[in-house]
């Protein structure tokens, strides 16, 4: 049968779990040509791949979770190869950012990079008009500012927009979100209305290409150096003992320093020059202040004036007030109302308006 001309093709990313399964269904119950499409970005051991308590949205089970789910809706499914250029932008960066002593968001790059970059120009090689994930987030055309907006989704204990900010205007034009208005109860009903295979299966909580959540195993061939040993220092440059690398260690960390101390040592910084980490009291986490680069907007096209914002530090981080600055050429200043524990270098942080992303940038 000759496909209706208003008919319009969609390519899902299809990562063999719930939310992007049930984007599948609506999708194709709205009366578009549904594409699944199955991102192969890491190679997991087989062992892993099929562990059955296995977490992860990587690996080959993934793969036949989706295609199961295709042939349940009866669409066309396949496997994109993106394993090189994930490795590239994804998993360099990681090492990258360990090796400076940062901590890293990867999903963030992975979104950026590859879902929203290479999967769209797939998309489009296949003629789709748009592109569709099971993220909890909403996307409007505000017609006063001309410009596409990213909100939170319905589902506020799932909104997913804070790992969003990277999104451009181009990109938000072709994107849909079909869960984001729609809680994880409504999702899970909707897949078992549908039958489909996966409609009880585990969230993805981990980093996929660290499954097993050991990043000292998957970096200690890659960043040696990051596994040095090195002083742990006071506040007033005193050596309280060593350590057995940077790479255990994040701001804000308190167990893993074996160190007596009168009063809990938390970790204040770490200096990747000196091999140093820097820790001190609770009190001496708090920020008043964060400067941070590689900035995206999307409710604004710039940064010319102060704007006060809701920001936040981390995902699950309670949203705080605060006002943006132009900080440099391609910077931002932030100053919090009240004082921020433990701004984490390589974090993102998102700012907000309402249930809007003003836009977001990396901690520096």
């Amino acid at each position: 049968m000759k496909k209706p001309k208003s008919q319009k093709k969609v390519v899902v990313a299809m990562s063999g779990g719930v939310d992007s399964s049930v984007a599948a269904a609506l999708l194709k119950e709205q009366g578009y040509e549904v594409i699944g499409v199955t991102m192969n970005l890491y190679s997991l051991p087989k062992e892993v791949c099929r562990f059955e308590n296995l977490k992860s949205c990587c690996g080959r089970q993934a793969q036949e979770d989706a295609n199961r789910v295709a042939v349940a809706l009866g669409i066309s499914h396949y496997v994109v190869d993106f394993r090189r250029e994930f490795e590239q932008t994804v998993i360099e960066d990681f090492s990258r950012e360990y090796r400076r002593g940062r901590t890293p968001n990867p999903c963030i790059r992975c979104n950026q990079f590859i879902k929203f970059d290479l999967l769209l120009e797939r998309a489009n090689k296949l003629g789709a008009d748009h592109i569709a994930t099971g993220h909890y987030a909403l996307v409007e055309w505000d017609p006063t500012a001309s410009r596409y907006l990213l909100k939170k989704g319905k589902d506020k204990d799932k909104d997913q927009s804070y790992f969003l900010y990277t999104l451009t205007q181009k990109q938000l034009a072709q994107t849909i979100f079909p869960v984001g208005g729609l809680t994880k109860k409504d999702v899970r009903t909707i897949a078992a209305k549908y039958t489909l295979p996966v409609a009880d299966k585990e969230e993805s909580q981990e980093i996929c290409f660290v499954p097993d959540k050991d990043y000292a195993k998957l970096l200690k061939d890659r960043i040696p150096e990051a596994f040095r040993r090195g002083p742990i220092l006071d506040l007033e440059d005193r050596v309280l003992g060593l350590h057995d690398g940077i790479i255990h260690f994040t701001v804000g960390q308190r167990k893993g320093m074996g160190i007596a101390a009168r009063h809990p040592l938390y970790v204040l910084a770490i200096d990747a020059d000196k091999n140093a980490i820097v820790v001190g009291k609770n009190e001496d986490l708090y920020r008043s202040r964060l400067e941070a680069s590689g900035v995206n907007f999307i409710s604004i096209e710039k940064l010319d004036e102060p704007k006060p914002v809701q920001a936040k530090i981390r995902y699950k981080h309670a949203e705080a007030r605060a006002t943006i600055f132009p900080s440099g050429a391609a910077g931002i200043r932030v100053e919090f109302e009240k004082p921020q524990r433990a701004v984490t270098p390589g974090q993102a942080v998102v700012f907000y308006a309402g249930d809007t992303v003003v836009g977001g940038g990396i901690i520096d």
